[in-house]
């Protein structure tokens, strides 16, 4: 199954410069610096001053507000600016920093003792001891226990000249915690093989467990081998569209070393169109960093499944991976941020991310502004809305995933799918998993349905205000569910997600044998809709004529309640669901014997996915008509 990915902690904002601070007169204040869990009760005293710190001073641009602005009209289909993209240098001559503003930047930062150590068109990274970080920023850095460890992290919000004039938009790495989520660890790296055991279903349905106990007063289905191409084009309504002309980019850490190879004997086997010359690309960093804190191998199986769903929706897509040199924050950003500084693609799937209380401030804006300049270009981001429903069971607090809460990107949800014979679209539940083993004697499920193991991330986010976008679809309830203003709700769409309802992946891993060979296994996760989503919003981009679709939430929005969408709900047939699933214990084949479960669909923690908008899956999936949905209509001219 897999998983959200590994990444430092994000931030929020719509990229608004800095306040002038009261307390400081003569400061702007850097909003977000001070992490939430910096408080009196957790100070350790001061840090040392000959601590050594690195930091990102991010540049907020000549023109933040203005940014946000031309980002929301550009993709709001009632604005007069819709569609009016902009290209990669227009952007940066419209809205980046001046050289003027960099300058003083670099100026100021130095004066106070700083080593200027790089400079990108979106930040300058300094280094210095913490005496000089503490004169610069106006603040004093202290240590704090969290949780069982000790990190550093600012007493109180660090602060910029003001007569920088608003030229910084944040500063990163002040406080020293790690902020990455790990992925799940049944997310099969190329580390050990993972198979999956039969007895398994060819489509929904066709093999009936007849000898295991019912479940929901019925004999229930095998869990299907896996979805292939064939059988999703044919649930999301591809019709006769393939994604040609469009460039899909898809962002993970690292990169899977046999991605090639891999992609092409999946392909293959499972009558995907072969891949032409140059048709799938990777854009890599110099170097890897931190593959020890971040599993990196683990990731390759996140790539080689972004890779293989999009190629199996979209076959005539071009594909460009980008991989990021770690699983951590900053990392991440520079692998958005050169998608959007060489406009590498009009569509970016991310299957990673983070729980929102390790968001920041300070890094939401500086993600908000990579996803607000990529908007501007006629650029989507798409990430995976998590894998562990409300979050309750996974860290005891009801909360969303970011960068999935941003309000500049489409979070996708997701579902169990379930297609019938003949590749028909039968129905599909909100993802959510509960689990029972079968008793001892095999004649019942013990303590069924069991507990909740997984399911789509959603809800209502605690510190992203309610776009506007959203207003008037998204039940009352659900938005103001954290603030009587209204807040960003999760999911905007979905597609499948349960890994027992999944698609089939191929890739080469470690053998039993401890050699490496090709092998398949059925993964699912929302890291799975993801992609799938991307590839069906490359056929609509293929209908519209190959013009861009851009930011993608106003136009989904915009089609909510019409025949385009499958309004999907958690009991489509009247009575439970459930599908019979048999396991390896040791993951790979019976010699240590088989684990027989049932799992249930559409139990999504304390989420449901009701009739019409809900947290589950957004506005629901793509039916029939949504790819035609893009078909340019003709205008009529009046002489």
């Amino acid at each position: 199954m897999a998983a959200t990915l590994p990444m430092i902690a994000g931030a929020l904002a719509l990229g608004i410069p800095a306040a002038h601070a009261a307390d400081s007169p003569g400061r702007d204040t850097l909003a977000g610096t001070k992490p939430a869990w910096a408080t009196a009760k957790a100070d350790k005293g001061a840090t040392s001053d000959s601590s050594k710190v690195s930091a990102r001073v991010y540049l907020a641009g000549r023109n933040a507000s203005g940014l946000a602005a031309y980002a929301k009209s550009v993709s709001d289909p009632s604005s007069a600016l819709y569609g009016k993209y902009l290209s990669a240098a227009q952007v940066q001559q419209r809205f980046g920093a001046t050289t003027a503003q960099v300058t003083a930047v670099k100026s100021w930062l130095k004066s106070a003792g700083l080593k200027v150590t790089g400079t990108t068109q979106h930040y300058v990274t300094v280094s210095g001891d913490v005496a000089a970080v503490e004169k610069a920023f106006s603040t004093s850095l202290h240590n704090y226990s969290k949780g069982s460890k000790t990190y550093r992290a600012p007493s109180k919000t660090a602060s910029a000249p003001d007569s920088l004039n608003g030229a910084v938009l944040t500063v990163t790495g002040l406080d020293n915690a790690p902020h990455k989520a790990n992925h799940d660890d049944t997310l099969p790296g190329p580390t050990a093989v993972f198979k999956n055991s039969g007895p398994f279903s060819s489509y929904y349905g066709s093999n009936t467990a007849t000898t295991l106990p019912s479940a929901y007063g019925k004999k229930i289905p095998y869990a299907v081998e896996g979805y292939t191409g064939k059988q999703l084009r044919a649930a999301y309504g591809a019709g006769k569209y393939t994604g040609k002309g469009v460039r899909v980019a898809i962002t993970d850490a690292y990169a899977s070393p046999t991605i090639a190879f891999d992609a092409a004997t999946y392909a293959k086997a499972h009558g995907d169109k072969k891949y032409s010359t140059s048709q799938l690309k990777q854009v890599l960093p110099s170097e890897y960093t931190q593959t020890e804190a971040c599993d990196a191998s683990g990731w390759y199986g996140e790539e080689t499944l972004d890779v293989e769903a999009v190629h199996a929706v979209a076959p005539d897509a071009n594909i460009t991976y980008v991989g990021a040199a770690s699983c951590f924050d900053d990392d991440l950003l520079d692998s958005l941020s050169k998608v959007v500084d060489n406009h590498l693609a009009d569509i970016v799937s991310n299957s990673w991310g983070d729980i929102e209380a390790n968001q920041t401030p300070d890094l939401a804006a500086a993600y908000d502004q990579v996803f607000q300049l990529g908007a501007v270009e006629g650029i989507g981001f798409y990430f995976s809305s998590g894998d562990n429903g409300d979050e309750v069971a996974n860290t005891k607090v009801k909360q969303v995933d970011t960068p999935a809460n941003s309000a500049w990107v489409t979070a996708v949800g997701g579902t169990s799918l379930a297609v019938g014979k003949g590749d028909k679209y039968l129905w599909e539940t909100g993802w959510g998993t509960e689990k029972a083993s079968l008793s001892a004697d095999g004649k019942s499920w013990t303590s069924f349905p069991g507990a909740f193991t997984s399911g789509a991330g959603g809800g209502t986010s605690k510190t992203v205000a309610e776009p506007f976008y959203q207003k008037g679809v998204v039940p009352k309830a659900l938005a103001t569910a954290n603030s009587a203003t209204g807040n960003r709700v999760v999911p905007d769409i979905s597609a499948i997600a349960d890994p027992n309802t999944g698609f089939k992946v191929g890739q080469t891993q470690t053998q039993s044998d401890g050699s490496e060979s090709y092998s398949e296994y059925r993964i699912g996760g929302t890291s799975l809709a993801s992609p799938v989503i991307a590839a069906v919003q490359a056929l609509a981009q293929e209908a519209r004529g190959g013009k861009a679709i851009g930011f993608a939430n106003p136009s989904i929005y915009a089609k909510y309640g019409t025949k385009v969408y499958h309004d999907v709900t958690d009991n489509p047939t009247g009575s439970g669901l459930a599908v019979a699933r048999v396991d390896f214990a040791n993951g790979y084949d019976a010699t240590e014997g088989l684990l027989t479960s049932v799992r249930s669909l559409g139990k999504d923690s304390s989420l449901s996915a009701v009739k019409g908008y809900d947290d589950v899956t957004g506005v629901g999936t793509p039916a029939d008509g949504y790819v035609a949905s893009y078909v340019p209509k003709q205008s009529h001219h009046k002489h």
